[in-house]
């Protein structure tokens, strides 16, 4: 099973980006040296990012309130943190008990129990204590006014209330995109609850990033060429990348009237799913710092939602795979039956 599930989701991108570089002749493959040497290059000379990385973190994107003014963690408290971390999944994945009896009717039957997340149990290696680098209090950057209309809105407070369930839902469109199973992590790419891995795969010309989550490719060109027409926006934008020493930058704008962000974990804007504007931009950096670690960069401005950029910095952990396919949805049953049990409410009133 895992092997044919690797293979689909690899030669599926190798197809991909092999047409993208076609009359280069030069295709997808590994680096010439071993894992255990370092600096990794490609057979063409380019730093070679290539293999499946794992985001997975317990540092939260915003530096929590009772860490105020605290940049970086003591290896103590690191370690104590890490410990914590490790004894809360023991006692979340030991036996329950079993209930006979049915749950009370409307009530809460939960969701996905310990054993399919995947947070992590490490802090990042820096042992900061949020990802946000800039600004230096490790905090989101205070919303524009357009921003705070559209959080506080009623249609916004109506959509929250339809997703979690406490209202009916009209329509399929209600729902964000991770519910429709179209896009969920957006860019830049944060860790949240589960299915961090990301698979590199570069030519000299394309570097390609097959997301775990929703199993979407993100196809970044190196090959000098412009940003499309400003007017055709897509869920991921349009990315182009150049490199600088052994950083790969790459810039993507072009999310259009629908870009989407999801935001976990603590902080005042922690646990939001943001629909961000057209004015998105995002640059990031990767750079391999040794055979198993990836720094990840990444600056975001919107000035439509944020009164200045920021700027976070997530380091990516080599993992060995395989990565599966994430079968969303399955049928897309979750969504009709959610809209099933809508009309049934609607009908008991």
């Amino acid at each position: 099973m895992s092997c044919v599930v690797r293979v689909s989701v690899v030669v599926g991108v190798l197809t991909l980006v092999g047409m993208l570089s076609e009359g280069s002749g030069v295709g997808w493959a590994q680096s010439t040296q071993s894992v255990g040497e370092f600096p990794l290059m490609t057979p063409w000379g380019d730093p070679d990012l290539g293999g499946i990385w794992n985001s997975s973190t317990v540092t939260p994107l915003e530096r929590p309130a009772r860490q105020a003014g605290i940049e970086f963690l003591t290896e103590e408290e690191a370690a104590a943190i890490e410990r914590q971390t490790v004894d809360r999944n023991t006692l979340a994945n030991a036996p329950s008990v079993v209930r006979t009896e049915p749950l009370p009717v409307g009530g809460d039957v939960g969701a996905y129990n310990s054993f399919w997340l995947d947070r992590g149990t490490t802090v990042v290696p820096t042992r900061r204590t949020s990802l946000v680098v800039d600004p230096p209090n490790g905090r989101l950057p205070a919303l524009t006014p357009e921003a705070e209309r559209r959080v506080t809105s009623a249609e916004r407070q109506r959509l929250k209330d339809v997703r979690e369930g406490r209202v009916p839902a009209e329509s399929y469109e209600q729902f964000d995109f991770g519910d429709r199973c179209i896009w969920y992590r957006g860019v830049p790419s944060l860790p949240t609850a589960y299915n961090n891995n990301y698979q590199i795969v570069q030519t000299q010309e394309v570097v390609a990033i097959v997301q775990e989550h929703i199993h979407d490719v993100r196809f970044i060109h190196l090959d000098g060429r412009s940003h499309i027409d400003a007017g055709i926006g897509q869920f991921g934008g349009h990315s182009v990348g150049h490199w600088e020493g052994d950083t790969l930058v790459v810039e993507t704008v072009n999310f259009g009237d629908r870009a989407y962000l999801f935001s976990s974990g603590p902080g005042p804007q922690g646990g939001i799913n943001w629909d961000l504007s057209e004015a998105l931009r995002v640059v990031e950096r990767f750079t391999r710092l040794g055979p198993e670690v990836l720094d990840y960069q990444f600056t975001v401005e919107d000035r439509n939602t944020w009164t200045t950029p920021w700027t976070g910095s997530s380091p990516w952990a080599r993992t060995e795979g395989p990565l599966y396919e994430y079968a969303c949805h399955e049928g897309n049953y979750g969504m009709s039956n959610i809209l099933a049990g809508s009309r049934a409410a609607e009908r008991e009133q």
